[in-house]
Parts: C-alpha cells; structure tokens; sequence
C-alpha cells in the first residue's frame, strides 16, 4: 500500500516522497482515511511509529480544500515536541506556503501574539503558554479550527495541565474533529474512549511488546555509590565501538541533569544538557548541537522523553531507573526510530529491582544484562566521585537552586496559593517524616541488638531510607 491508496492528494504524495517517506505506517493506514472521512480518532502505537505524521497529512489535504487561519490546534506537553511538530508540518506544507505559528513558554509573548493575530494555518502549542495568551489577549480567536489534536494526550490529560486545558477548550468552537495521539495506552486515555462519541475511532496496536523489535534492551547491576562510575563506563565502552552514534542520558531531576553534564564534561565527553531550569534558548540550541552531531551526548530529564524524533540516536542510558514504567517506554523510545537498530541500556541498584520488574511486565520482555568489566570502573571510580564533587561545589556557588525556588514559588502564585504558607506545610511534613525515621532506626537498632552483623543492620536502615 501506498499513501495515494489513502485517498491523499498527489501534492502530498509528491512531497512525501521527495523527503523520502516512501510508503505508510501501520498507524498511518489505519488513521488518515477515518481522519480525511471526518470522524473523531484516537491513534495508539509504538514510539517511532509516525504518529505525527497520521494527523499532519490528513489536516493539510482538509487545509488546502478550504485555506484560512486558524484552522488547526496542535498541543503538546513539552516545548521541544511542539517545535519538532512544527517542523514537520513546515516540511510537508513548504510548497503550499504554509503558515504556522508555535506558541511555547519561554519566548516573548508579544511576539507570539503578532504572530497569532496574523492567522497562521497551524498552531502547535503548550497549554500553559497557550492559556496565558487567551486570558491576557483578543487579538485571535479558535472559534473557527476543523481540528484539535492532543499529541502524547494520556501526558495531557493526566492530571497536570487541568486548568490550562480547560481554559482552552472553553475557547474552542462546539463542533470540531478531535484527534488523541500517544504511545501508550494510559487508564486515562482508556476512560476518554469510553466518553467520546459513538462513532470514534480508536486504534491501538494489537503488539504484545511495547518496544520496537530493532532495539535491544539491557540493564547493568550495580551498587548505588558507585552507579555514576558505570555510567561513565558505559559511555567510553560505547564510544570505542562507534564513534557517530548519538548517545541520550536520562536522569531524574534538573539539579542531577546539570551535575552530570558537568561532570561527563571534565571526564572527556563533550555533553549538552536539556531539563526544565535551562531558558527556551539554551534549550533548543542544545538540542541543534545534538541533531547536528556537534555534541554527541545528550544528558536530559523526562522533558526530552516523548516525541522527540533524533533518528541518529543509536544508545538511551537510564542513569535513574523512572518510577513509572510509561516513563520507561518513552524514553527508550528515543532510539530504534524508524526501523533503525538501537539499544538502551539501564543502570539497576539494589533499590530498583522492583521498578525493573514492573518495566518488565510492561514491556512484555526481559532484559538482558549487559557487561561492563569491574575492574575497568574501578580504575576510574575515584576521578569520577572527585569530579563530580567539584561540579557539585561550582553548581552551588551558582543561583542554580536560587532559580529553583523563584520559579517554584512563581509557580504557586500563579494556581493561587500563598508560597509561605506551602513552605510552612512542606516543612511541617518534612520534620514529621524525620521524626518517623528517627523511631523506625531505633526501633530496627533495637532488634539488633547483641547481634555482631553491624554491616546488615546499616544495610537494613539504608534500603528503609531509600524507599521513604
């Protein structure tokens, strides 16, 4: 089958095949004929799919029957997807004089608000940045879009951009064709189908595996002090058998992000970052040195963990094992894209077994272990610890967490709460939770008691600690 076989018009088709996008997806052939015939759809299928890409073709054949402004809302949860959606369409819609506009946070809003007045065909956008500018502004209006697409939507309608949601659809007409992409089925995706209307279509691949067959999947055992020893292992055994690929690192938090961009830096890797506390520019110029192979490593949170679509990246290292094993699939979903081969790697403690496991069950497979030699991180664990301190102690004499806290408390000011008032709360809850730490030590000291295994009983309050 080809894509003229979907009933798209011969300029896509035409255009389609001069980017080199050949012949349709699973989710393409399923999606675009029941989008082009009017009918609402929600698109379920593996990272790399082409999801993207079953919404923007269709949208555009519908755009260029009947062209005006604003004919199409696109929202995403991250900034960088949003920019990459953007792009695509830009690609695909370049011969028709395409008009779009991205509306994310961290770029000025007057200029963002120009370009909307001006009626772009397309606006992909972040809820958070996108609400804003309906509260604060008239010059456009969304009364008028044929389509909203809700791109990774179990993220969206997870909880978390409630308010800015709602402000948005209170600002969209009654009728319109409503399109939910994601590459996991969520329970709250699973409740929408069950209110969305009778004739929705819904296609969610009928895989067993969760993951793509090209990537291969390991994991690497390790004691917790001495996972960032393996890491830089990983990465230097790596590198000696492929000096292009493109290597992805995700850990859990900014502060985290930013210490091993530093620390890989001192090591010898040249390393660009990618989390939450970086500015709109620093972050898509990091992400242009990526993709553009200046950079070969890419150290990120989660905000890089959906859509992103880097084909080169040829390894994904799980520094921090994520608590949700959704988080799991997007990430490794980052590499194997588009029948390429591909491999992620995680690093396993002895705190992680569980989290392992329930990735596992997820994904319908098992992981193999993956070697790194003992000795070799030995060798280089004590220039790895002292490294990583010193970038710990530059990280403190910058206004790193200063930023933290002021973009925290912007935060709560803006749902309405009062920031003391939560910081209070918080350290109420933080000094009750001591205090239960403190009896449960005694309590476990006390069953110990005349027992001679001092090393089990420190490694019995430890793996306490770590899963508070």
């Amino acid at each position: 089958m080809n894509f003229q076989d979907l009933n798209l018009s011969k300029y896509l088709c035409d255009q389609l095949n001069a980017v080199g996008v050949k012949s349709p997806t699973e989710i393409q052939k399923n999606c675009i004929p029941k989008i082009l015939d009017g009918i609402d759809c929600i698109g379920c299928a593996k990272t790399g799919s082409g999801k993207t890409l079953a919404f923007a073709l269709p949208i555009l054949q519908k755009l260029w029957e009947e062209p005006y402004g604003i004919f199409a809302l696109i929202l995403t949860p991250t900034r960088e997807l949003a920019y990459q959606i953007a792009d695509q369409f830009a690609v695909i819609g370049k011969p028709k004089n395409l008009r779009h506009c991205v509306v994310t946070g961290g770029m000025e809003m007057i200029v963002q608000a120009r370009e909307l007045s001006n009626k772009p065909h397309i606006v992909v956008a972040t809820p958070g940045r996108l609400a804003d500018h309906l509260e604060s502004c008239d010059t456009f209006s969304l009364k008028r879009i044929q389509f909203l697409v809700l791109d990774e939507a179990d993220r969206l309608l997870g909880g978390k951009f409630d308010k800015q949601i709602t402000t948005i659809f209170n600002a969209l007409p009654k009728e319109r064709q409503i399109l939910l992409f994601s590459a996991t089925m969520t329970e709250t995706l699973e409740k929408v189908k069950m209110i969305t209307k009778k004739n929705t279509f819904v296609f969610e691949s009928t895989a067993e595996v969760k993951t793509v067959d090209e990537l291969e999947q390991f994991y690497v055992l390790c004691p917790y002090n001495v996972k960032d020893g393996y890491l830089v292992e990983i990465v230097r055994n790596f590198r000696e058998k492929d000096e292009k690929g493109l290597i992805m690192i995700f850990t859990d938090t900014c502060k985290n992000c930013q210490l091993l961009h530093m620390t890989l830096n001192e090591v010898g890797f040249d390393t660009v970052s990618l989390h939450a506390m970086m500015s709109q520019r620093q972050r898509l110029a990091g992400l242009a040195k990526f993709k553009s192979h200046v950079s070969k490593i890419l150290i990120a949170t989660d905000v890089a963990s959906r859509g992103l679509d880097i084909p080169a990246v040829a390894l994904v290292i799980n520094h921090i094992i994520p608590n949700n094993a959704t988080d799991y699939v997007h990430r490794v979903g980052r590499t194997a894209r588009a029948g390429r081969q591909g491999r992620a790697v995680s690093i396993v403690t002895q705190h992680d077994v569980k989290l392992v496991k329930a990735i596992e069950q997820k994904i319908n497979i098992r992981l193999k272990e993956y070697d790194v030699s003992g000795l070799h991180v030995a060798k280089i664990l004590t220039q790895v610890h002292v490294t990583k301190r010193e970038a710990q102690i530059k990280l403190d004499e910058t206004d790193f967490d200063e930023r933290r806290l002021i973009n925290k408390r912007k935060k709560l000011i803006n749902e309405g709460k009062d920031p003391d008032k939560v910081e209070q709360e918080i350290k109420r809850k933080r000094k009750e939770k001591n205090r239960e730490r403190y009896e449960r030590r005694n309590l476990i000291s006390k069953n110990y008691d005349g027992n001679s295994n001092n090393s089990e009983q420190d490694d019995h309050i430890n793996n306490v600690d770590k899963h508070e």
